[in-house]
């Protein structure tokens, strides 16, 4: 009977309104969540197959989920430089756990490999770029030549986004750049200095002088330079492994000792850095050969083995002795070695412009004037911050103005996104009808771009929300009138019989 089938029918409705109205207040829970993807309820028509042609033989309804992951969302500024959205297709590669890899000096993944578009991210403890949900953001480190990023389409070998590797950084000077007048009317042995400041590796500042001195041949001047502090290299020979040597000693009238006695330093450092020769000790064992003793004599000990009083029975009377004592004795240690090596140098390329350009030196009738005058090395400066491109590269900023490009965020694209499962934290995994994660350099491929200091708003748009509840509110009623309807027809049909 048909009436059963209403019943069923009804309740089927009842399940799918309440369906929609679940899906509905997770959307509207999720109103103000960074990178929310709305998702929908689809209904879809289930028919219950009838022999008959002319009788109707009622099923119901039955819904599904559909999530539109593929929608973009309005972009809102922040004033983050870590924060980033993505701007068309594709997801950000998260992780949930990373260890610190001794080898490469790397934080690498460990845990399961995410995706999601929450680009809410701040640095943690180690330097780590991690978002809201403490996902970590992974991407390609800076290769170890410095040339380029170690790209990888496996988003298991990514490495952790980290700034902490780059914590400080000096650039040693290797070119300076001089443009100046020198004046046509001097005579032979005049001189003009530019002194400018330069660099060493360690960020150290040094005073380097260019001296330019008329020479007797026509238009022609000497060029010298002299670093400050830079000193002359001095031939220092230390052996790395010494050995011990011996000695000898007579002892005089006085009863003192005399003697030479030689070190050695057991190792040394690297060039340029300090070393020390703390102590020696002296073992003074008998010569070898003749021994005499002015007179004979004897010797009293303690009960302890210390030496108590030594009584001469010459001429020269009684001599007491106490017990030894040590003192300190004084080195002269004489460097002499020949493997020793002068430290990393660091040459610096004299730029004085093009050749018959006006870009350099000049010589004209006139002061001596200082037209432009740089080097390019920097003093030691700490990282003040990071920006991203819109093309994921990560650069470090430092305060003494160094840029450091150290990592690059790919975009992950799936032919399919909009089968990926959602999870919690705002993450989705792949799944066998998504295909499979395919890492893009951001803007290419078809993959969306990075959009910097800026979030990806939630797709969710809570006015056409509110009218949803409405309708799902209607239609869960209607379907409550069906059954009772059913149910009233029933009572009357088992009214009949009574």
């Amino acid at each position: 009977m048909s009436i059963f089938g209403a019943l069923r029918s009804g309740v089927s409705g009842l399940f799918a309104q309440s369906q929609s109205l679940a899906t509905t207040a997770d959307n509207i829970a999720n109103v103000n969540t960074t990178g929310y993807k709305v998702n929908r309820i689809q209904f879809n028509t289930l028919v219950t197959n009838s022999a008959s042609t002319t009788l109707f033989s009622s099923g119901g309804v039955q819904s599904r989920v559909a999530r539109d992951n593929d929608i973009q969302g309005l972009l809102a500024a922040s004033a983050n430089a870590t924060d980033l959205a993505v701007v068309g297709q594709g997801f950000f590669t998260v992780t949930d756990e990373v260890t610190f890899n001794e080898t490469s000096g790397r934080f690498e993944p460990t845990g399961n490999i995410f995706f999601t578009r929450a680009g809410e991210f701040r640095t943690d403890q180690d330097g780590n770029l991690v978002n809201a949900a403490g996902f970590f953001l992974t991407g390609w480190p800076r290769n170890a030549a410095d040339t380029g990023f170690e790209v990888t389409t496996v988003p298991n070998a990514f490495s952790a986004v980290n700034t902490s590797s780059s914590s400080a950084v000096a650039t040693p000077t290797t070119e300076v750049e001089i443009s100046s007048n020198l004046p046509a009317a001097s005579a032979t042995g005049d001189s003009f200095d530019v002194a400018l400041q330069v660099f060493n590796r360690q960020g150290g500042q040094r005073t380097l002088t260019v001296t330019f001195t008329r020479n007797s041949a026509v238009d022609t001047w000497d060029v010298s330079a002299e670093l400050v502090g830079g000193g002359q290299f001095v031939d220092i020979d230390v052996n790395n492994d010494g050995t011990d040597q011996s000695g000898s000693f007579d002892t005089n009238g006085d009863g003192l000792l005399d003697d030479d006695e030689r070190a050695a330093i057991p190792d040394v450092g690297a060039a340029g850095s300090n070393a020390s020769y703390a102590a020696a000790d002296l073992d003074l064992e008998a010569l070898v050969g003749t021994r005499s003793i002015a007179s004979l004599g004897q010797i009293t000990f303690n009960a302890d083995g210390s030496i108590a009083t030594t009584t001469f029975n010459s001429a020269g009377g009684d001599i007491a002795f106490g017990n030894a004592t040590t003192s300190d004795m004084n080195f002269l240690i004489d460097f002499d070695a020949n493997s020793a090596t002068d430290d990393d140098l660091v040459p610096i390329t004299l730029n004085l412009g093009t050749l018959n350009g006006t870009d350099g030196m000049s010589q004209f009738d006139g002061a001596n004037v200082i037209n432009n005058l740089d080097q390019n090395g920097r003093q030691f400066g700490s990282l003040t911050g990071v920006t991203v491109s819109d093309d994921g590269i990560v650069t470090a900023l430092f305060d003494n103005g160094v840029t450091r490009e150290i990592f690059q965020v790919p975009i992950t694209t799936f032919n399919n996104p909009n089968a990926l499962t959602p999870l919690s934290g705002n993450v989705f995994i792949q799944t066998d009808a998504s295909g499979q994660p395919v890492p893009r350099v951001a803007g290419t491929g078809g993959s969306g771009a990075i959009s910097p200091s800026s979030l990806e708003q939630s797709t969710v748009d809570i006015a056409d929300e509110f009218t949803k509840l409405i309708i799902t509110q209607r239609a869960f009623s209607a379907n409550t009138r069906t059954i009772t309807t059913a149910d009233e027809l029933l009572d009357e049909l088992i009214r009949t019989i009574r």
